[in-house]
Formats: structure tokens, sequence, C-alpha cells
């Protein structure tokens, strides 16, 4: 076997790797100036999804953050653009104890992924998403998003 089919043969074990059929949708916004300001709702039109499924947030953020957690308020909207159920989330970034980032990254950017306790079925099409820290911004979230999985 050559080199160069050695290359391609890689390439596409790790495309097919990449694939992940459990995906029914995911997206992210960027926070521009690397925080969050409390005028700033994070929206997300959602595909219709028939088949049950998991909602997840999934906050990128990095070692300027100063809090331990973020608080969050999610709001689902149906089609009409009615709000269907609205909660408070608070979401662990750092441990407690040791001060560690959680989550998956590495360097000082991390990602933190959080299942949203949906009380409604798959009746929304529509989630914002807005930061709750009594704070006018909050520095140190670089992106904020959404994914969906089977």
């Amino acid at each position: 076997m050559t080199l160069k089919s050695k290359v391609i043969l890689l390439l596409l074990c790790v495309l097919m790797l990449g694939c992940d059929k459990s995906r029914l949708f995911e997206k992210y916004q960027g926070m521009e100036t690397g925080s969050w300001n409390i005028a700033d709702t994070v929206s997300f039109d959602l595909p219709k999804i028939s088949d049950s499924h998991k909602t997840i947030v999934g906050i990128k953020y990095n070692d300027d953050y100063e809090f331990r957690n973020l608080y969050l308020t999610y709001l689902l909207k149906d089609s009409l653009g009615q709000i269907i159920e609205t909660q408070l989330l608070e979401i662990p970034l750092f441990d407690n104890k040791s001060g560690k980032p959680l989550g998956s990254g590495f360097g000082i950017t991390f990602t933190k992924y959080d299942t949203l306790p949906l009380l409604t079925n798959n009746s929304y099409s529509k989630i914002q998403l807005l930061q709750y820290m009594r704070m006018d911004e909050i520095v140190g979230i670089e992106a904020v998003g959404v994914k969906i999985v089977k």
C-alpha cells in the first residue's frame, strides 16, 4: 500500500468516526467580544423533530471566567412565538474544591455540556438562552450552543 493510499484511508476513517447519527441538531453562537452581555439573547430556531430526544446546552468558556458556575434562563417557544416553558438553570463550570475547569478542553478553553430538564414534549420550535448572573457583562464566555440528540 502506498503512502498516498494510507493517507486517504486514514482520512476516510476519521470522517466515518466523526459522523454521529445520534445528533439531530447542533449549533453554537459565538460571543464576538468574549463576554456575554445581560441584554444579549442567544436564540436558535430548531428543526421539527418527531422522535424522543434530549436537548443539551453547551457552554464554551475560558480561564477569564471569574465564577465557579453560570446561571442561565432558557425559554422554549412554539411556532407562534408563545412561551411554552421557562426555567432558571445553574451550570457548574469549575470544581468547588480544586477550582479545575469542568467539561472537556485543553489550554484555557473548555466546553461544559448540561442536559436541559425540559417538561414539554416536542412542541417547541425555538429556544432562547439568557445569562442570569446579575451582572451587565460576564467575561470568559466564548460561545453558547444547543445540541439535540436521540
